[in-house]
């Protein structure tokens, strides 16, 4: 029998099926042709989704088996490690107390040695450390090493020391004390002061300085290089002595040795030499100096000329014949010319020549003076100006560092020096100089006097 619906009944249920069918899966590939393939598609749906939900299911099913089995897993784990963390546990335990009774065994066995293996430590760590800094280990670098190893063993309780390595430790340090007075010539590697790296034969004067082809080397422990020293003393006697003991085969020799091993040959080499002083003074500085230079040249061509002009006018004194290569001749031979004239014209004549003479004779004084007045004025400004620029860094960084102000300082101190050092020499070649000049000019004058009074005492016995 057939079942007859009308169409808008029929869209109306397939509307309510398709709205409970998950996203319309099935039915949404093909539109059914009918009811009955509407029904046959919706059953099919249903056994679909059976089927998945099944499978579904049997997957957490699965999943929580493998997690139980997991957790169980892990319980087992767990109890054992804690079954072998009581056993350690015991273990560490039994060990400690058998360490602990070993340890009093070893002290019992051990008595006094105990004590002498903790010397033997304490002495191999100094004993190191003075070797590793001493100028011997130029020769034996070795045994650092050695005395590390026995420092590093006696601090173990595991290892004692063999009566060799008590032995060694003591042979290195009678031959340290040795070598402290001995004098030794070996070859060695060198490093200039260029940095390069050279072979050189090398005197050791015991612990204290080592010196090659007159110069003084420095050894590094750190590094473990022997240089040679970039500055040198500046005393010739200390540079002389150190050539004087490389040259020397046997006998005795002064040398300029260093006690402090170095110490004093620093502060030694500190000392400023007279470049560095000259820098020290700045701009000011070397204006003194400048000045110094020229006020020098001056007083030795003034002495010079001076010294040859007054030996010519001794040989005119001593000449009647009249020579114009002085002041004395040219003064003479200026009086022959007015010797007919009268008395008064010949004297303004003689005044006349000596004028001549006079510039030749103290050219140049004057700047003298004036150099020996403006020298310690300067080293005056040089002293202002240095205290000036120590107060600026007093300023800016205060007076925690000495080493700061030490500039300012030094040129303040320094060009008073140079001012005093160039005006006290200056004044004294001035007045060397005027001194001969003025003599040179007391001899013309007393010429002159003397053809003036002639020359009058003849006009008196002529009138009378």
């Amino acid at each position: 029998m057939k079942n007859f619906i009308s169409k808008p009944a029929a869209a109306i249920v397939a509307a309510a099926i398709f709205c409970l069918l998950p996203l319309g899966a099935a039915l949404a590939q093909d539109k059914a042709a009918s009811l009955d393939d509407l029904l046959r598609q919706v059953e099919q749906g249903r056994a679909n989704d059976q089927r998945e939900f099944k499978a579904r299911e049997q997957r957490f099913i699965n999943a929580r088996n493998e997690q139980r089995s997991m957790l169980q897993r892990s319980i087992r784990e767990r109890t054992a490690e804690e079954r072998r963390s009581t056993r350690l546990e015991n273990t560490f335990g039994e060990n400690e107390i058998r360490t602990n009774e070993l340890s009093d065994a070893l002290d019992r066995r051990l008595g006094s040695l105990k004590e002498l293996f903790g010397i033997l430590q304490q002495v191999s760590g100094e004993t190191m450390a003075l070797l590793d800094n001493s100028l011997t280990a130029i020769q034996f670098p070795d045994r650092g090493k050695f005395l590390g190893d026995l420092a590093t063993k006696m601090g173990t309780s595991s290892e004692l020391a063999s009566i060799e390595e008590i032995e060694r430790l003591w042979y290195e340090m009678q031959r340290e004390m040795t070598e402290q007075g001995r004098v030794v010539r070996f070859s060695t590697t060198v490093h200039n002061t260029n940095g390069e790296a050279e072979e050189r034969e090398v005197v050791r004067v015991g612990v204290y300085n080592v010196v090659s082809d007159g110069k003084y080397l420095q050894y590094e422990p750190k590094t473990g290089n022997l240089t040679e020293l970039g500055r040198q003393p500046q005393q010739a006697r200390f540079t002389k002595s150190a050539k004087d003991l490389g040259d020397a085969t046997d006998g005795q020799v002064v040398f300029g040795l260093d006690p402090t091993r170095g110490q004093i040959l620093k502060l030694l080499l500190r000392n400023p030499t007279f470049g560095d002083r000259v820098k020290m003074g700045g701009i000011v500085g070397y204006i003194i100096m400048a000045l110094g230079v020229v006020a020098l040249l001056i007083a030795f061509e003034r002495l010079l000329v001076l010294t040859l002009t007054a030996n010519k006018v001794n040989r005119q004194l001593k000449s009647d014949e009249l020579n114009d290569d002085n002041p004395l001749g040219r003064v003479l031979l200026a009086s022959q010319k007015y010797r007919e004239g009268d008395l008064e014209t010949l004297e303004l004549k003689l005044g006349e020549a000596i004028l001549k003479e006079m510039p030749a004779l103290t050219r140049a004084l004057t700047f003298l003076k004036i150099i020996s007045v403006v020298a310690p004025l300067l080293g005056l400004l040089g002293t202002v100006t240095g205290m000036i620029k120590t107060f600026q860094v007093i300023t800016l960084y205060g007076t925690g560092d000495p080493t700061l102000m030490a500039g300012g300082i030094s040129q303040a101190l320094v060009t008073t020096v140079q001012g005093l050092s160039v005006a006290i020499p200056t004044v004294l070649l001035h007045t060397l100089v005027t001194g001969r000049s003025r003599k040179i000019s007391h001899v013309l004058q007393e010429q002159s006097a003397g053809i003036v009074a002639e020359r009058s005492e003849a006009q008196h016995a002529q009138s009378a």
